[in-house]
């Protein structure tokens, strides 16, 4: 009797189980498909006009009517109107305020908030960075940044909040935000700022309104993550003791969720003392106007001048705001009620003795002392330097052989052979889904007829992702392997890290002058800190049992950074390399101000000269490279995480 064997089942090969290896053979098949017919159909490699929608006629339009109609038309006397005046009434009673407490109620009641929320060191720093802000004679500028950080602070935590309380209770519109969230994140902040003017004109109003658009995001996501986690044990007992859902919320959720709370104040603070600085293109006045126009100027010394009081409010608040949200640092028990007195006791004896404002008399200026600085700077190291060369001559060379390359290339290749790359390099880390709305970004771009521009700041971006990726990973290496070193540079990376974005302008044109290069400098200096960062806490959060396991087997140093730190640290590296895209792309929109070109000069162009369809359609752009960008380089465990 004969036997019947069943035949093997039929197996992929090995190579082929491997799912990035999988992946690739689809995209190579696909490309041996698709390539030949594109190639026959657009033999040029520039974006086909058949496929381009011009939409300069219809935002025109709309900018005609809101101009014709900004004095006349019901929206805007009894809504927008109401609403600029609420705005300028806001500013202005806060800032009469800090007038009337004086320089020394003021640094007083900052001192005692920090000594009552952090303790005694922290207190010292607050009340020091007050006095530096008089001694730099930037006291009136200091307080006008302060009123308006006040209000728009204010305005972007109620919305934020609301925003993510109706996230964080419900699905369908936690869903519904999640991409509005992920565009005003992705948009860079110099972009918010043309249709805001075109509704609200030049001034506070329109400042206040930018600010609070493009700071109130980060608000929103971590009140609905901090709802969304709270520990569903204490919920079902409290709900088990009868509450209703307000109850619950009021007494269950939120508490729970303070830390996470406490965190988007942070983050709002520093975004909205970021956008306060880039609002002073649009009247916001303030420290902002003066490092704006000391900017416009080149004048080193009064930028700096200027740029000192937002660093030092900038790490004041964001140490404040911190310690009050982890809990550290030594609190005292003295109650509000004294802290309040003391300070107003401060502010009548100040203003009884005659010294409401701050004396001329106690006025250090830098300025000139700053210039001659640069001015020498400027004589030896900006050309002429022996061997090495001057930093004009880095620039020169960059722009020569990494920007014009990068650049030439990538407006060579084919539109099409661009969709395929970035589908590509998306598929492979993340979903056929994540493919596709990067391709979707991409193409959107050269719909919106900015091909051209857009490879151009793309390959700024690139260059500039390039070298802080290898600065920003050697220095987070080196502070994961040495507690020393880690030490001396953390003041440096918290300096870096809370300074905004403008400033970082100022050294750098004072050393490289004007052109792509800087702006590609700039934001290496701003993206810098966050991947040093990133890097340094995913190396060190390594399981020591498999450090020590590898130590056992004499591994050196390197090979257990090459063979466990680093593939153990992966998701970390990865964070690093988007986080690291993201702020790039901030910077690089912002060097249009000092001949960065591509869209970044297309923005600052259109807000220059009113020109919305310009303004819009960059903008528009920006929003599309940055979401291409993002789905690019960041994984989609990782977005899920984030909620993203």
């Amino acid at each position: 009797m004969a036997t019947v064997t069943a035949s093997a089942p039929r197996t992929l090969p090995a190579a082929l189980k491997n799912r990035a290896v999988a992946k690739l053979a689809l995209l190579a098949l696909a490309a041996v498909v698709l390539v030949p017919p594109a190639v026959a159909r657009w033999a040029s490699g520039s974006w086909p006009e058949a496929l381009t929608v011009d939409l300069t006629q219809p935002l025109t339009a709309a900018s005609d009517w809101i101009i014709d109609n900004r004095d006349s038309h019901p929206l805007f006397l009894y809504f927008f109107g109401h609403l600029s005046n609420a705005v300028v009434l806001s500013v202005r009673a806060v800032y009469l305020a800090l007038l009337a407490i004086g320089w020394a109620g003021v640094t007083a009641l900052g001192a005692f908030v920090a000594w009552r929320v952090a303790g005694v060191r922290l207190a010292l720093g607050t009340a020091a960075a007050f006095l530096a802000c008089g001694l730099l004679d930037m006291w009136l500028p200091t307080m006008q940044t302060l009123a308006l950080m006040a209000v728009a602070v204010l305005a972007s935590v109620v919305v934020g909040a609301l925003l993510g309380l109706a996230a964080g209770l419900s699905d369908r519109m936690d869903r519904a935000l999640r991409p509005v969230l992920d565009t005003m994140q992705v948009l860079p902040a110099f972009a918010y700022l043309l249709p805001v003017v075109l509704v609200f004109g030049i001034g506070v109003p329109a400042a206040v309104l930018a600010t609070v658009v493009y700071a109130a995001p980060p608000m929103a996501r971590l009140t609905a993550l901090g709802l969304r986690g709270a520990d569903k044990e204490v919920l079902e007992a409290v709900e088990s003791l009868g509450a209703t859902a307000r109850q619950r919320l009021l007494t269950a959720r939120i508490p729970l969720a303070r830390k996470e709370l406490l965190l988007g104040l942070n983050q709002t603070i520093m975004m909205a003392l970021s956008m306060a600085v880039i609002a002073s293109v649009i009247g916001a006045g303030g420290l902002g106007d003066r490092v704006y126009q000391a900017l416009a100027s080149v004048d080193v010394g009064a930028a700096l001048a200027a740029g000192i009081p937002i660093v030092l409010l900038a790490v004041v608040l964001d140490r404040v705001t911190a310690a009050a949200g982890d809990g550290t640092g030594e609190r005292p028990r003295a109650g509000w009620p004294y802290v309040l007195a003391g300070a107003v006791g401060l502010a009548v004896a100040a203003r009884l003795l005659g010294r409401a404002d701050w004396p001329e008399a106690w006025t250090v200026n830098i300025a000139e002392p700053v210039n001659r600085a640069v001015d020498w700077m400027t004589a030896h190291l900006y050309s002429g330097v022996p061997v090495v060369g001057g930093t004009a001559d880095w620039a020169g060379r960059f722009t020569t052989w990494v920007l014009d390359p990068l650049r030439d290339g990538l407006q060579w290749l084919p539109w099409w052979s661009v969709l395929l790359v970035v589908a590509a390099l998306a598929w492979l880390i993340g979903t056929w889904r994540t493919a596709l709305t990067a391709v979707l970004a991409m193409a959107a771009i050269g719909v919106l007829g900015v091909w051209e521009p857009s490879l151009d700041t793309l390959s700024q971006v690139i260059a500039a992702v390039a070298v802080t990726l290898v600065l920003g990973f050697a220095t987070g290496i080196a502070a994961a392997r040495s507690e020393r070193f880690e030490r001396a540079l953390r003041p440096v990376l918290d300096v870096c890290q809370t300074m905004p974005q403008f400033v970082y302008l100022i050294p750098v044109v004072a050393l490289f002058g004007v052109g792509r290069a800087p702006a590609v400098a700039a934001a290496v200096v701003y993206a810098l800190p966050a991947v040093v960062r990133i890097t340094a806490r995913g190396l060190r959060q390594v399981d020591p049992a498999a450090l020590e396991s590898a130590r056992s087997l004499g591994a050196t140093g390197g090979q257990q950074l090459r063979q466990v730190q680093l593939p153990l640290a992966r998701a970390a590296l990865l964070l690093a390399v988007n986080q690291g895209v993201v702020l790039v792309l901030a910077v690089v929109i912002i060097g249009g101000l000092v001949g960065g070109g591509a869209l970044g000069y297309d923005v600052v162009f259109g807000l220059a000269q009113g020109d919305l369809a310009t303004g819009l359609v960059a903008g528009a752009a920006i929003v599309c490279l940055g979401l291409m960008l993002d789905r690019v380089t960041q994984p989609t465990d990782r977005r899920a995480k984030k909620g993203a």
